[in-house]
């Protein structure tokens, strides 16, 4: 599985630089920019999976509060930038054609087999991460035959080892981390690797050069004739 066929350009929380993040506008307005697929974080709300990054919903919405604070239907009176509503992840993988990947990043506790559950009726190529491997081992666990990335901001002793308790396709890392010689440990290891945030163009390419098989974007709008000539 890949999120596309050689580099993927991967709009992250849609278009976050541009737009607000994790909102239907957003996805659109990535999907306009062409990325090859677009990335989001699901947390559980009342039995609901809802596409939020926060635990909380101070940054990104005009509420006060932690998302247990929250019904599911309070949540949705918010706003969360420009009139939009938190959406749900059935939602937004409506909104995405199949052409366009996903990768799904599993947020709260209890998420796994839940997203497990929504993403067995959806045919786009998809990719399910986490920084709580437990919770990604949870999904795995389920038996969907999606493949799972372990998220890493800063790289562990074990982070191959992890990769391969989890028989990961791949392993996504932050761009603090990845330099050549690590690329070149998770690649030899038979993994693909996923870079972010990346922002440049000339470190995408850079990044790309080393082996790395697509970068997390805020900002889209910078990247199209990138996805295009890939």
């Amino acid at each position: 599985m890949s999120l596309s066929a050689d580099f993927s350009i991967i709009g992250h929380r849609g278009a976050a630089g541009i737009e607000s993040e994790n909102t239907l506008r957003g996805f659109k307005r990535a999907l306009d920019m062409e990325v090859h697929a677009v990335e989001f974080d699901v947390h559980r709300v009342d039995g609901e999976l809802v596409v939020i990054h926060d635990d909380t919903v101070d940054r990104t919405t005009n509420g006060i509060g932690t998302l247990s604070d929250f019904s599911f239907e309070q949540l949705r009176q918010l706003d969360a930038g420009d009139g939009e509503r938190i959406p749900t992840l059935k939602e937004v993988l409506d909104l995405i054609p199949p052409t366009v990947g996903v990768n799904v990043e599993l947020k709260g506790v209890g998420t796994a087999t839940a997203t497990a559950e929504v993403l067995r009726h959806y045919s786009h190529r998809q990719l399910v991460s986490s920084f709580d491997h437990k919770e990604l081992q949870n999904f795995v666990a389920i038996g969907s035959g999606i493949p799972v990335a372990p998220l890493f901001g800063r790289w562990r002793e074990n982070g191959l080892e992890i990769a391969r308790a989890l028989g990961a396709h791949a392993i996504n890392v932050s761009d603090r981390i990845a330099n050549l010689e690590r690329v070149n440990d998770i690649v030899d290891e038979g993994f693909a690797c996923y870079v972010f945030t990346v922002n440049d163009v000339q470190r995408a390419s850079d990044l790309k050069d080393m082996g790395v098989s697509g970068v997390f974007t805020d900002r889209p709008d910078l990247f199209i004739e990138f996805s295009r000539t890939d």
